[in-house]
C-alpha cells in the first residue's frame, strides 16, 4: 500500500466539501452517476473505433447498492475504468481548469464559499459531503490489474493493488451518522429521477416489492404477505436530445443541463434543434445563468459533447463551437459523421463545419429573440457574456455573423445613462454622413465620458459610443461598418468649417507658435509634436495618436495578434486649446520655468484622462506644487 498526499488545490476543496454548509447534498449522487456515464461513453467509443479494445465486452450499466447494516452506499459501473496513473491524475488532483479561479474566489466565509461549490462543479469529491471515508475499486478495460483507492478526506489517500471481476469502477461510501436518508430506496430513486433520468445508460437498484397475503373465498389467509427483492431499472435511459421537444418538460431539460454542466443553477436559455434533410443532426444547447469560472482562461473546459448516432466521441474539442460562444453547454449528435474520426479529421470535416455554421446562426438567432422578447433577461445575459460575445467581431474572420453579433451587443453612449443596441443608436446618427462615432480607452466610464476628445461632440449634440472595456481597444479598430454606416474613431472625425473659421484658425496658429514651440522643447521625445486644436471647448489640452506613424501601425498589428504589451507605444501629438484661459495666460508669461512645468503637468493631466499611468508621479506632484506656490 502506498500513501499519497492530495494536490494542494484538491485538499482545499475537500476541506470545503467536508465542512460545507452546502444545502443541496443530494447532488453528490448526480455527480457520481454523471462520471459513470462518461466512463461508459468513453468505453463505447473505444470499443467501436480502437483496435486495442475490439475484444472488450461493452455491457453498459450502473448499479446502486444501499446497505443499511454496513452503513454504505455503493455505485458501480462497467465503464472504461482506471489504472494506477489514472487514479493519481483523477482522484489525487483536480484537473478542472476553473479550479484556480474557484479558489481565488474563496473568501474565508464558510457560508458564502459553500455557495460557490455548485458553480464550480463538484465532481467526485462531492462524495465527501455525505461520507466519512470513500473506497474506489477500479480496473481499466483491456488491462489485468485492478487497484483500490481509499481516503478519509484528511489530506491523504492510499493506492494498492487488488482484485476486481471485469473492468469498470466501484465507489463505496461509508456514510456519516446523520446521512441515513441515503440508505432508503425511495430517496435514491427520487434523486435519480430528478437528476439522472436521461443518462443514456440504465441505472439499476434492488427494490423491495410487497406481496399481499392470499386468502380463500371465505377470507381465510392461505399464504402470508411477503417481501420480494427485485433488481429494477430506476431511470428512463433515453438520451434527452433524441426525444421530441413536445415530450420534454422544462424540469427535465434543466436537470439534464445540470448533469452535463455540473452547475447547480437552471440554465438561462435552452435551444433544442433537430435538422432533417440533406444533413441529419440534433443539437441541444444551453446558456448558463452565470459565467463559468474558467471562461477567461486559455485552458477553459469546452462545454459541448459530440455524439455520432448517440455514441459519445469527444467532450474536449474547442473547435466544435467558436471561442466567442465558449460559454455554451450541450450536445451535438450527427448520423452523417464517420465513427473513427480523429481530431484532425474533425477540424476539416465538411459535414461538421456545416453543422457548426448552422448551429452558430441558430444560437445567435435565439439570443436575438430573447433580446426582443425579454430585455431584462437579455441584459442579465449581456452582463455575464457580452464581452465574450464581442470577441466574435474580431475572431469571425469570414464576417458571416459580424452584423448579428454587433446587433446583440449593448453599448454605453455619451448621451445615455443605460446601454443601447447598435440598431437603436444608428437611428439617431446623422443620416447624411452615415457615421457612427466611437471612443475607446482603459479609463472608467465616467472618465472616458469626460474625455477632452468628446468636447466637440458635446458642443454639436452628437452622440458617441463610449467603449470603456479593455477588450474594446483591440476589437473596435477592426470594426469598420454596420449596414450603410461607417465606424469612425472620434479622433478621426472631421466636421465642415466655414471660410471665416478657417481664417481665424490660421491667424491663431501663427499667434501661438511660441507657446507650441516651448511646450515641444520642454517635453522633448515625450510628444511627437505640439499643435493647436479648435475642437476643445472646456479642456486646455488633449493627446492624439498619429495614425500615420509606422510605430503606431506596428503597435496596432501587435495588439491584433494579442501581443499589445510587446509593442512600444508611439509618442502622441499634444494638442492645445488656444481659447482656454490657462493657455492664454501661459502664452503671455515670461516665466520659462513656469511654462515648462505647466507643459509637463498638462501632458500628465491629459494622460490621466486617457486612462494611462504616469511615468513619474513624484515629479508630477513636485511640478504641480511649484505652479501652485507661484500662483499663491
Amino acid at each position: 500500500m502506498a500513501k499519497h498526499q492530495f494536490q494542494t488545490e484538491a485538499k482545499q476543496i475537500l476541506q470545503l466539501m467536508i465542512h460545507s454548509l452546502y444545502s443541496n447534498k443530494e447532488i453528490f449522487l448526480r455527480e457520481l452517476v454523471s462520471n459513470s456515464s462518461d466512463a461508459l461513453d468513453k468505453l463505447n467509443m473505444l470499443v467501436l473505433t480502437d483496435e486495442k479494445y475490439k475484444s472488450v465486452t461493452f455491457a453498459p450499466r450502473v448499479d446502486i447498492i444501499a446497505d443499511k447494516e454496513a452503513k454504505t452506499l455503493t455505485l458501480k459501473d462497467s465503464g472504461i475504468g482506471m489504472n494506477e496513473e489514472d487514479l493519481m491524475n483523477n482522484l489525487g488532483t483536480i484537473a478542472k481548469s476553473g479550479t484556480k479561479a474557484f479558489l481565488e474566489n474563496l473568501s474565508g466565509d464558510q457560508k458564502k464559499d459553500s455557495q460557490l461549490i455548485g458553480q464550480f462543479g463538484v465532481g467526485f469529491y462531492a462524495s465527501f459531503m455525505v461520507a466519512d471515508s470513500v473506497e474506489v475499486i477500479t480496473k481499466k478495460a483491456g488491462e489485468d490489474q485492478a487497484f483500490k483507492w481509499t481516503s478519509k478526506g484528511d489530506g491523504e489517500f492510499d493506492v494498492e493493488k487488488c482484485e476486481r471481476d471485469g473492468h469498470g469502477t466501484t465507489i463505496t461510501m461509508h456514510l456519516k451518522e446523520d446521512e441515513e436518508e441515503f440508505y432508503e430506496t425511495h430517496r435514491i430513486t427520487s434523486i435519480i429521477e430528478k437528476y439522472s433520468n436521461h443518462i443514456p445508460f440504465a441505472i439499476f437498484m434492488d427494490k423491495e416489492t410487497h406481496i399481499p397475503a392470499e386468502t380463500d373465498d371465505d377470507g381465510k389467509e392461505t399464504k402470508p404477505s411477503s417481501t420480494e427483492i427485485n433488481n429494477e431499472q430506476i431511470n428512463k435511459a433515453n438520451a434527452l436530445w433524441t426525444i421530441a421537444k413536445s415530450e420534454i418538460k422544462k424540469d427535465e431539460y434543466n436537470e439534464f443541463y445540470k448533469s452535463i454542466s455540473h452547475d447547480s443553477q437552471d440554465p438561462m436559455l435552452t435551444i433544442h434543434n433537430r435538422a432533417e434533410g440533406t444533413l441529419e443532426y440534433t443539437t441541444l444547447f444551453y446558456v448558463p445563468a452565470k459565467a463559468p469560472m474558467d471562461m477567461y482562461r486559455v485552458d477553459y473546459q469546452p462545454g459541448i459533447k459530440l455524439y455520432i448516432n448517440r455514441v459519445f466521441v469527444t467532450d474536449d474539442d474547442k473547435d466544435l463551437m467558436p471561442t466567442y460562444l465558449r460559454f455554451l453547454k450541450g450536445v451535438i449528435d450527427s448520423s452523417d459523421l464517420p465513427m473513427n474520426v480523429s481530431r484532425e479529421i474533425l477540424q476539416n470535416n465538411k459535414v461538421l463545419t456545416k453543422i457548426k455554421n448552422t448551429s452558430v446562426k441558430k444560437v445567435l438567432s435565439e439570443l436575438a429573440k430573447m433580446a426582443k422578447k425579454d430585455s431584462e433577461k437579455y441584459d442579465a445575459f449581456h452582463d455575464e457574456f457580452g464581452n465574450v460575445l464581442k470577441e466574435g467581431l474580431y475572431n469571425n474572420f469570414d464576417n458571416s455573423n459580424k452584423e448579428s453579433i454587433l446587433e446583440l451587443l449593448r453599448f454605453n453612449t455619451l448621451q445615455s445613462d443605460k446601454k443601447v443596441g447598435i440598431a437603436e443608436f444608428a437611428e439617431k446618427a446623422d443620416q447624411d454622413k452615415k457615421e457612427i462615432y466611437f471612443i475607446t480607452g482603459k479609463s472608467t466610464l465616467g472618465m472616458l465620458k469626460s474625455s477632452p476628445a468628446l468636447e466637440r461632440f458635446k458642443s454639436r449634440n452628437i452622440d458617441v459610443l463610449v467603449l470603456n472595456e479593455e477588450v474594446d481597444t483591440i476589437i473596435f479598430p477592426t470594426v469598420t461598418e454596420y449596414k450603410e454606416y461607417k465606424f469612425v474613431n472620434v479622433t478621426d472625425a472631421k466636421f465642415e468649417e466655414s471660410e471665416e473659421e478657417k481664417k481665424v484658425e490660421e491667424e491663431k496658429s501663427k499667434e501661438f507658435t511660441d507657446i507650441t514651440d516651448e511646450f515641444k522643447k520642454a517635453l522633448g521625445d515625450k510628444v511627437k509634436k505640439v499643435e493647436l486644436t479648435f475642437d476643445l471647448t472646456d479642456s486646455p489640452v488633449c493627446l492624439k495618436e498619429d495614425k500615420e506613424d509606422p510605430s503606431y501601425m506596428m503597435a496596432q498589428m501587435m495588439k491584433q495578434m494579442g501581443q499589445g504589451g510587446d509593442a512600444p507605444a508611439p509618442a502622441p501629438i499634444m494638442q492645445i486649446n488656444p481659447n482656454h484661459e490657462l493657455i492664454k495666460k501661459l502664452k503671455e508669461s515670461s516665466d520659462v520655468n513656469l511654462v515648462d512645468d505647466a507643459a509637463f503637468v498638462l501632458f500628465d493631466q491629459a494622460k490621466l484622462y486617457d486612462g494611462q499611468e504616469l511615468d513619474d508621479t513624484a515629479e508630477f506632484i513636485t511640478k504641480l506644487n511649484r505652479i501652485m506656490t507661484k500662483a499663491l
